[in-house]
């Protein structure tokens, strides 16, 4: 082909998202070359192309003439699904790729996975990254967050595209070099962690303005609508509002009503939970997030439950309390205790990539990746721009809850924090994700704990051994000798 003819880039895999992101790289003005297996997505897109255009958007119905149709170095974007559909299609297109040329996954993929195809596609001398994309479709259409990790080389290639194409904040394009290997990956599955953690706690704090406070949906909406002016202002709580104010089409009422409770997940959720463990790092609040979707699941079972334990004499207390609330002080008090809990959620999230970085020796920028998630994608927030400068006084920052400001602030929201937990605990009402980030925090900020009693149990049992608070060393004792000893001089 003619040279002034080759794309800029190309995509493979035309989903909702491939497409999207394929159309917004295209109306930056980066002639693109498209392919997809069906033939029908390629022409799909070529008329999206049209309509919302005209566009530099080309398709291609072959690996071959798709990947000869850009020029080189080639730099080609996949979004397909995670696993071996990107092995197959990384094998169809490799067969025509050169020395130099790079590959960039764009999907929700294992980590590892992509360290594992760095190295053999290595050995054909192309280079690859894993870039987290995230936003949803809405993103990828007109400016996503993009978390790009691997070869620095290839990186530089596209970067002039992937900063057209990304969101764009006060301080810059959402998209910043990770750093080598799955960083990029393991980055976009934490953020999917906090984002876990972060839909958990606004759906407990509508469940206690709703059955302890009593609050119309149409209140609630009103309610989210101010909070997103504030402190909390986000993507998240925007649209939350934005649900409590759509009716049913199909039936009367609020559709957010007629939704069953049983919430779905793609697996990001629970590999965060998983390194966490691994890497011995709290992460409570995203945990027990993940939990109360394996709950949300057993419907059946919670049903039956809760008509046997009715049977069995227990009461439900929501409306009891319902009678004392002062609704203005309820309302107040969960804003800030949904703030304070979003706050050891972020923290736990952070604290999981730090460890990571340390292992891997990624090095990662913690005050950058808070910026590239101030826009495009699902957790971005105005408090991300103050996790940034927490991060830039301090790059070393322990916890979140430890920055002079933020501590500040916890300490202001604790007593408003505790009253809603105390209340929902009264009421029956669960609030694992704010019992959880309140129980990180208070086992946090405590410079003693009860971990010593533990370390005895285990040195009784097991002979762990322990260690002392007056003196260094590991010691051992004969525990329950000496305490019969002791039981026995007692009774002498």
């Amino acid at each position: 082909m003619d040279a002034s003819t080759l794309s800029r880039i190309g995509l493979a895999g035309l989903a909702v998202m491939g497409q999207n992101l394929a159309l917004n790289i295209a109306e930056k003005g980066f002639p693109i070359s498209v392919y997809n297996r069906t033939i029908s997505k390629v022409d799909e897109t070529l008329h999206r192309a049209q309509s919302e255009g005209p566009f530099p958007l080309t398709g291609q119905y072959s690996p071959r003439d798709f990947v000869l149709s850009i020029q080189r170095p080639r730099s080609i974007i996949i979004l397909v699904k995670a696993g071996n559909p990107v092995d197959l299609t990384i094998s169809a297109l490799t067969e025509f790729m050169e020395p130099g040329d790079t590959i960039i996954d764009g999907g929700n993929e294992w980590y590892q996975n992509t360290e594992r195809r760095i190295q053999e596609v290595g050995e054909k001398g192309i280079l690859y990254l894993g870039m987290g994309v995230s936003g949803g479709e809405e993103g990828a259409r007109h400016g996503p967050s993009l978390m790009p990790g691997g070869s620095l080389e290839a990186y530089n290639n596209i970067e002039s595209v992937l900063k057209s194409v990304a969101a764009q904040v006060d301080d810059g394009p959402c998209v910043t070099y990770i750093g080598e290997g799955g960083s990029g990956n393991f980055v976009k599955m934490v953020h999917n962690g906090i984002e876990y953690g972060d839909m958990q706690l606004i759906s407990e704090a509508y469940d206690v303005l709703k059955n302890v406070g009593g609050l119309s949906n149409g209140e609630l909406a009103e309610i989210f609508e101010e909070w997103n002016r504030g402190e909390l202002e986000s993507f998240l709580i925007e649209i939350t509002s934005d649900i409590f104010k759509v009716k049913d089409d199909l039936a009367d009422g609020d559709l957010v009503d007629k939704i069953l409770d049983k919430t779905g997940m793609k697996g990001t959720g629970k590999w965060t939970v998983q390194q966490a463990a691994e890497l011995s790092v709290a992460a409570p609040t995203i945990a027990a997030s993940l939990d109360c979707r394996y709950l949300s699941g057993l419907k059946e079972e919670r049903e039956s439950a809760a008509e046997i334990l009715e049977k069995a004499g227990l009461k439900e207390e929501v409306g009891g309390v319902k009678s004392e609330i002062d609704k203005k002080r309820l309302i107040d008090d969960v804003r800030q205790a949904l703030y304070a809990s979003k706050i050891c959620s972020y923290t736990q999230g952070m604290n999981l990539l730090r460890a990571k970085s340390v292992e891997k020796g990624w090095d990662l920028n913690f005050g950058e990746l808070a910026r590239i998630w101030k826009g495009g994608c699902i957790i971005r927030a105005v408090f991300l721009d103050r996790i940034k400068k927490a991060y830039l006084r301090n790059p070393n920052l322990a916890s979140l809850v430890v920055d002079p400001e933020f501590a500040r602030e916890m300490v202001q929201r604790q007593a408003a924090w505790r009253r809603v937990v105390g209340l929902a605990i009264s009421a029956g009402i669960s609030t694992p994700g704010m019992c959880a980030s309140l129980a990180y925090f208070d086992t946090y900020r405590r410079a003693r704990l009860p971990a010593n009693l533990v370390q005895a149990q285990r040195d009784l049992f097991g002979a762990h051994t322990y260690e002392r608070t007056d003196r260094p060393g590991a010691f051992h004792t004969e525990w329950t000798k000496l305490a019969r000893k002791s039981s026995a001089g007692a009774f002498n």
